[in-house]
């Protein structure tokens, strides 16, 4: 793998919300104890949960409220009155957003903030478990692009339907013809872009719908931000300033039961020789002490 160019900076990147602070905690420890990198890592937040999230941030970590990446006219509201309750974020040019889509948003808005080279996305409910240099994931001046080719096929139509829809939106977004399956899949939870292609995505975005970015995607009910972005990256640019690799960095519990600690030495157990990190889904109710050990590991 080619050497990280000094000009050639990588920035990470983390979503998060409030139910998740232990989990994205253990993230930010592992971060410290693995990535040898003197990295900027930055947090994305909404506004109410800017207060609890602050405590995270440092010389290298960075926590950044919503309020100051997205467009003002996006307003959060919860459904509910308690602290508990659900928000939903609504606005005269955009279908009403759950957390879930304003935290892709977020990834994608906070390059226009950063002048970092690349950004590596990481998700709040994994972690770093293995050494890791953010060298490796450029090649000849290329950057690493998950995608799994193929990887959405009409097998998995029944189970993950809303796979198709992302891949559609993606293409119409990007002003691609109706992409014919099986298509490649970009989803995983440590992905890498290039910051400039991201700017020029959204560029791109609002020159074929004629909206700003964030109403163009959001005048969608369902999007996944890496299936735009890989759209982009292979679709409109034919994959320039990327290598592509098939395997994931993170080996990710989807979904199952909880982990107990012999549960989680068997799945890391499992990891290939490539794998850096680990991600176990919140919805499993893993607690994250069960994880903390392999960070002293």
């Amino acid at each position: 793998m080619g050497a990280n160019h000094p000009k050639q900076r990588v920035a990470l990147v983390t979503p998060s919300y409030a139910a998740d602070f232990e989990r994205c905690k253990l993230l930010c420890e592992s971060v410290d104890r693995f990535v040898s990198d003197d990295v900027d890592h930055y947090i994305l937040v909404d506004d109410g949960d800017y207060p609890q999230f602050s405590k995270l941030s440092g010389r290298k970590r960075h926590i950044v409220n919503e309020l100051d990446i997205l467009p003002s006219w996006l307003h959060s509201i919860r459904q509910g009155f308690s602290k508990s309750s659900r928000k939903m974020w609504l606005s005269t040019k955009t279908w009403p957003m759950r957390g879930w889509h304003v935290q892709q948003l977020r990834r994608i808005a906070i390059a226009n903030h950063i002048s970092h080279d690349a950004i590596l996305y990481c998700d709040s409910d994994m972690l770093f478990v293995r050494p890791f240099e953010t060298k490796n994931l450029w090649r000849k001046g290329a950057m690493r692009l998950y995608r799994k080719d193929n990887g959405i096929n009409t097998d998995q139509l029944d189970s993950n339907a809303l796979h198709f829809d992302w891949t559609r939106s993606a293409a119409t977004l990007n002003g691609l013809s109706t992409p014919v399956f099986p298509a490649h899949d970009y989803i995983n939870n440590l992905v890498t872009w290039r910051r400039e292609h991201v700017l020029n995505m959204c560029a791109n975005i609002e020159q074929a719908s004629g909206r700003d970015w964030v109403s163009a995607i959001g005048r969608n009910r369902s999007f996944s931000e890496c299936q735009i972005y890989g759209a982009y990256a292979d679709g409109v640019l034919q994959g320039e300033g990327h290598w592509h690799a098939a395997e994931g960095l993170c080996q990710t519990y989807w979904s199952g039961q909880a982990l107990t600690r012999e549960g989680v030495e068997a799945f890391v157990d499992g990891m290939s020789d490539n794998q850096v990190a680990i991600g176990v889904q919140s919805f499993t109710n893993t607690a994250p002490e069960v994880l903390r050990y392999l960070l002293a590991a």
